[in-house]
C-alpha cells in the first residue's frame, strides 16, 4: 500500500472527476463488491488511500447480466454472507471512504426498493453516483428523474457498436462520468486490450465533455496505461476482485491499486 493520503471530495463524482482530469490527472475507479469478505469496507478505504479518484462499489445480485466469473463468484460470496442493499448501505454510511462512491447494480433491486426510496437511501449512505448496466436509456427516466432529484448522478455505458445518434442521447443523459466498455462481452481479466477501446473513446469524445473512464477487461497497469492514451481514466474490476477472492485483503487490493496509480501518474 502507498501510505498516500485519502483525497478529499466524497461529495459530487462529476465535478470531483473534472477537477483532477482538469489538473491533467488520469482517473482510477477501482470495483469492489459489497460484503465479498469481512473487510470490504476496509479494502474500500485501502484502495482510496492508495489512489482511486472514485470507487465502484458492487450489490451482489443472484442473476447478473454483464458480469464474467470473478464478478460472479464474488457476488455468490457476498449472499452467501448474508449481504444486503440495507446492510451495505449502513455500512457505506459509515465507512468514510473519503472518495465518491458508485454503486453498480441491477434494475431489479432498484425496482423492488423504489425510485425515489434507493435515491434517498444512496444520499444517506454517502453514495454519489450508480451504474444500473441493464436499465436502458428507453426505460431510464422515471429512475433518472428520482436520481437527479435526490443528488445521485447515474452513469451510463458506451460501447463499441453504439451508433453515433444513440451515442449522443447517452452522452447527453449520463451524470458524473460516461463509461465506455472497452470491448463487447462480459466483465473479465483479458491477455490484450485490444483496439475497440481507442475508436469508443474518439466517438465518445465528440458527444461529450464529460470525463470518460474506459472499462471491462482492463486488468493491468500497462493496459490502464495504454487505455489512457485516449480515455480520461480507467475503471477496474476483475483483476483486483480476483485477488481479494485469493485472499489479498485490502493491503493487497491497497498494492495492486497502488500500482495502478503508478502506470496512470499522479
Amino acid at each position: 500500500m502507498s501510505g498516500a493520503p485519502v483525497r478529499a471530495g466524497a461529495g459530487s463524482l462529476e465535478s470531483t472527476l473534472r477537477a483532477r482530469r482538469d489538473q491533467g490527472a488520469k482517473l482510477l475507479i477501482p470495483y469492489v463488491m459489497a460484503g465479498m469478505t469481512g473487510d470490504w469496507v476496509p479494502t474500500l478505504q485501502a484502495v482510496a488511500a492508495a489512489g482511486a479518484d472514485a470507487i465502484e462499489v458492487g450489490l451482489p445480485f443472484s442473476d447478473p447480466m454483464i458480469d464474467g466469473p470473478v464478478i460472479q463468484a464474488a457476488g455468490l460470496a457476498a449472499l452467501g454472507r448474508g449481504t444486503t442493499v440495507a446492510g451495505v448501505l449502513d455500512e457505506l454510511a459509515r465507512a468514510d471512504a473519503g472518495v465518491p462512491l458508485v454503486v453498480m447494480t441491477y434494475y431489479n433491486l432498484v425496482f423492488r426498493a423504489g425510485h425515489r426510496r434507493f435515491a434517498a437511501d444512496l444520499v444517506a449512505a454517502g453514495v454519489s453516483g450508480a451504474l444500473i448496466p441493464d436499465l436502458s436509456l428507453e426505460e431510464l427516466d422515471p429512475w433518472a428523474q428520482a436520481a437527479d432529484a435526490a443528488g445521485v448522478e447515474t452513469v451510463l455505458m458506451v460501447a463499441p457498436p453504439t451508433p453515433p445518434e444513440r451515442m449522443r442521447a447517452l452522452a447527453a443523459r449520463a451524470r458524473g462520468f460516461l463509461y465506455a466498455v472497452a470491448r463487447m462481452g462480459v466483465t473479465g481479466e483479458r491477455a490484450e486490450l485490444g483496439a475497440e477501446v481507442k475508436g469508443t473513446v474518439e466517438r465518445a469524445r465528440r458527444a461529450t465533455d464529460l470525463p470518460i473512464c474506459a472499462g471491462i477487461g482492463i486488468s493491468t497497469p500497462d493496459q490502464a496505461r495504454q487505455a489512457c492514451e485516449t480515455a480520461d481514466g480507467v475503471a477496474v474490476g476483475s483483476a483486483l476482485v480476483r485477488r481479494l477472492l485469493d485472499g489479498a485483503g485490502p493491503e493487497g487490493a491497497g498494492r495492486f491499486v497502488a500500482e495502478l496509480r503508478a502506470a496512470l501518474g499522479p
